[in-house]
């Protein structure tokens, strides 16, 4: 390692994972507290939130834990503020939440939407909201979002509520990064492509659509759909977030950069 994120304190929200394996925010996690960062690991799920601080802790890093619910503005408050009394400041917000429910316009029920919207683009919203203030006092800082080539492609996946949170937020990161350019804030997005992650093994919805239920197969299939021929996993994700969270991206904000395989040169 480098010590790229050398002094620097992050908070990741979704640090977690679904189930055994690297989802990405954990592995994000992870290679921060590597890169020299001290890291607040945040997620809904309190225990995979330890689970991550733990690995953290036990390769000699320090990092703390907390639950977190992104669709209330308190819990995003809390984050924020247990992350100054961890560790006395604030440089990198990386928002790494996502729920993918399949469904079309018609088949999707309206609390299934306005569940996606929360915990997709409203979560992401607060997170913001709580986090540059801070970043805002002290000079500047870095925030990447997690969002999805599904913003802007249709990927084959009849997904209408992943669709529209993941553009809505890429935008969101356009103008906000606008917003606060001369504070010294940056705010980027990562597009990841179609991943190998537990999120995506446990997501019943997305395994009956690829493969009538079939795990391997979904992964077969989906490894023939990426020009390099085979998915990306959590790391490919996390090493993207490095970048935009360390001082080699100072001259970048705005960016929407795409992780995956080269799949979008495909979709038309």
């Amino acid at each position: 390692m480098t010590k790229r994120l050398d002094g620097k304190i992050a908070l990741v929200v979704g640090a977690g994972s679904i189930g055994p394996g690297w989802g990405n925010g954990k592995a994000t996690a992870v290679l921060f507290a590597r890169e020299g960062a001290k890291v607040v690991c945040a997620d809904v799920n309190p225990k995979a939130a330890e689970e991550t601080a733990a690995i953290i802790r036990e390769e000699g890093g320090e990092a703390a834990a907390l639950a977190a619910d992104v669709s209330k503005s308190a819990d995003m408050a809390a984050a924020v503020e247990k992350t100054l009394e961890a560790f006395g400041r604030l440089d990198v917000l990386d928002y790494n939440v996502g729920l993918a429910h399949v469904g079309g316009v018609v088949e999707v029920t309206e609390d299934d939407w306005d569940r996606m919207f929360d915990v997709n683009l409203k979560g992401c919203f607060l997170a913001m909201k709580h986090a540059i203030p801070v970043m805002e006092a002290q000079g500047g800082g870095s925030i990447v979002a997690i969002s999805s080539i599904a913003s802007i492609r249709h990927t084959g996946m009849p997904y209408s509520t992943y669709y529209a949170t993941k553009a809505a937020m890429n935008h969101l990161v356009r103008t906000t990064a606008v917003d606060y350019a001369a504070k010294r804030i940056r705010v980027n997005a990562v597009l990841p492509g179609l991943m190998k992650t537990p999120m995506v093994e446990h997501s019943a919805g997305l395994a009956k659509a690829y493969a009538e239920g079939d795990v391997e197969e979904m992964w077969r299939v989906r490894d023939a759909q990426v020009p390099m021929g085979h998915m990306g996993d959590a790391w490919d994700v996390a090493n993207a977030c490095l970048f935009l969270a360390s001082d080699e991206s100072k001259y970048v904000t705005g960016l929407e950069l795409v992780v995956d395989g080269g799949i979008t040169l495909k979709y038309s």
